[in-house]
């Protein structure tokens, strides 16, 4: 038997009648009506009148109240013959079926209407390929939420098991900041975690070291680079790996060829995609298609390091702060979509140059300190580029504390972050107090 298909022309009818008796289901589909996606007159009459009605009063007009508003003597008996179709409807339709297929008319016709306008603006010269973007994402994604939420007392059972799923972590190699957020990066995402620096203190090479981090425990990990090329990028994973310096990749060749070939077959589960994207040259909407591109080739990463997050193309916002602004919000969202968090990078203005930057560094928009749920400033004082340090904070946290910094070591060769000896991770202050813990140890 063939897949049971929607009549949407029919089930236009059935929309009407319970948008007109209905109020629980009105409330449901209220902010996804769009009159002019219904063929039947009738029906198209009746739903612009009950949303605006329902917007304004916060419940279903009667069927007077809907006379009272219609002034042409055609419009009145349109509604009089429409009401009289609806007698032939059965009421009780099943609640589950009457979202599920609701929300397949309002995708098909969602899409219908997405097509015939991307066709006309195509026809007129006036395509913009980021908004017909958004506009199919936003036709495919329509969801009518029929979850009245979690009954803390009622679904005890419920509870623990999202305690034992939320307690699932992907550590991040570093005890430091694992400790500080709880055991690592969320597993099953709802998490953006932003490191934010000034220009070429070491941002992506955090980055990098995190994703290489993550792959030795056997997980997939998603490289989106919009700064460097995916050869670049490649290079540095292959130095930290295998430890041989940059300067010395392209001459010890055959021994790299040696040691990720043994490290492959001991490490069968570890993966690293590189995908490489011009600066501004994708919006959220193009990554999330790549993203599912991947999915339904079989990859899904479990962690995703966006280099960086300011230099992707925003859809909406008339200045930087909306639109950084909206592009994290964006992001966020992903995480929830594909169920995995996502470690990305942010400028600090000109006042987090000097020193340890702080919340309100964050260059362009606040909005971004706001949306992301981890900040991790980084930064040099006097004399720690030439001793090899970065120094790490935490200036907001939803999963722990929000204060305290550790120090990092650099191999500038090889470009690999590892935690410092306790005499000097613990070490609180100046650089110079670091050194002289170093000079202890030798004396």
């Amino acid at each position: 038997m063939s897949d049971l298909t929607l009549n949407t022309d029919f089930f236009e009818s059935i929309i009407g009648h319970q948008a007109l008796t209905n109020e629980y289901y009105t409330a449901v589909i209220v902010d996804h009506i769009k009159p002019s996606h219904y063929r039947n007159p009738g029906v198209r009459l009746i739903l612009g009148i009950v949303k605006d009605f329902f917007i304004k009063r916060g419940a279903l007009p009667k069927s007077s109240e809907i006379l009272s508003y219609l002034h042409d003597e055609g419009d009145k008996k349109l509604f009089v013959d429409t009401l009289k179709s609806f007698k032939n409807l059965d009421p009780n339709y099943h609640p589950e079926e009457l979202i599920t297929n609701t929300e397949i008319f309002l995708r098909e016709r969602s899409i219908y209407e997405a097509t015939k306008k991307t066709i006309d603006d195509y026809s007129d010269g006036k395509i913009n390929h980021a908004e017909t973007g958004d506009l199919f994402n936003a036709a495919c994604n329509i969801s009518l939420i029929d979850n009245l939420g979690f009954e803390y007392f009622n679904q005890i059972d419920r509870h623990i098991a999202e305690l034992k799923e939320l307690a699932e972590y992907i550590p991040t190699g570093w005890k430091w900041l694992d400790e500080k957020l709880g055991g690592g990066l969320m597993k099953m995402g709802r998490a953006l975690y932003v490191v934010a620096g000034p220009t070429n203190v070491g941002k992506s090479v955090v980055l990098g070291n995190v994703a290489v981090n993550v792959a030795k425990q056997g997980k997939t990990v998603l490289i989106v680079s919009l700064e460097m090329s995916e050869a670049v990028y490649g290079k540095r994973v292959s130095s930290q790996l295998s430890q041989i310096p940059l300067s010395e990749l392209s001459s010890q060749t055959e021994t790299l060829k040696t040691f990720l070939e043994d490290y492959k077959g001991k490490n069968k589960n570890a993966r690293i995609i590189i995908k490489e994207f011009p600066p501004k040259g994708i919006t959220i909407n193009h990554l999330k298609a790549y993203i599912q591109k991947l999915i339904h080739k079989g990859i899904r990463p479990d962690v995703i390091v966006l280099d960086y997050l300011n230099l992707m193309e925003a859809t909406s916002g008339d200045n930087s702060y909306a639109q950084v602004k909206g592009v994290t919000e964006q992001l966020r969202a992903l995480t929830y979509f594909f169920h995995c968090p996502i470690f990305s990078a942010t400028q600090v203005n000109r006042e987090g140059y000097d020193g340890k930057p702080e919340l309100e560094s964050t260059s362009e928009s606040m909005g971004l300190a706001h949306t992301a749920d981890v900040i991790l400033p980084i930064w040099q004082e006097d004399g720690d580029k030439e001793l090899g340090v970065l120094k790490m904070g935490i200036t907001k946290n939803r999963f722990g504390p929000n204060f305290g910094s550790t120090s990092f070591h650099i191999d500038y060769p090889t470009l690999t972050l590892s935690e410092t000896e306790d005499y000097f991770t613990k070490t609180e202050g100046t650089t110079a107090s670091a050194i002289d813990g170093v000079l202890a140890k030798f004396k």
